[in-house]
């Protein structure tokens, strides 16, 4: 396994839309690991592979130490409600924004080990923020994008104590 440097904002490949996975092999499996061994060591709870510099559609999420979820080609089915939560990103470092994300979401995708299509529910928790964040990081978008003006970004030294 191998720790990757992490890609920040103004870096192209966080804009692209990244490619669908074809075929799951060692390949992916490798790089999945090495996602985990990067997202560890940042320290967050969820990595995209473009975060990494790899246009492919596959993210890591652990909000619960230990419960790992990494998907293939994961999408958004359904999600509703609006809840404000102060939010950051391993790609822009050193800064929080309050934005707004959904109370409940559906995600699926494959997972990598078994092939089979998963679902994930979840409702107003970290889990469903992490999901919305790691699934835009593969369609290119930064939840900056999602701030009223670049003003509303806030550094971590000026934030008050917020979760990681």
């Amino acid at each position: 396994m191998a720790i990757i440097p992490i890609r920040r904002a103004g870096d192209p490949v966080l804009r692209e839309k990244a490619r669908r996975v074809r075929t799951i092999d060692k390949s992916i499996h490798k790089l999945i690991d090495d996602m985990w061994e990067t997202m560890y060591d940042a320290p967050g709870v969820g990595l995209a592979a473009p975060q990494i510099g790899i246009s492919l559609r596959i993210v890591v999420i652990d909000v619960n130490n230990g419960e790992k979820i990494a998907l293939v080609n994961p999408e958004i089915v359904k999600r509703s409600g609006e809840r404000h939560v102060d939010e950051g990103c391993l790609s822009v470092p050193g800064f929080r924004g309050e934005i707004v994300r959904s109370v409940k979401v559906l995600a699926k995708g494959i997972d990598p080990y078994t092939g089979k299509e998963v679902r994930i529910k979840a409702q107003d928790d970290l889990l469903a923020e992490a999901l919305e964040h790691e699934i835009d990081h593969v369609n290119g978008i930064i939840y900056i994008d999602y701030l009223p003006s670049p003003d509303a970004l806030v550094s971590v030294n000026d934030a008050p104590e917020v979760r990681a």
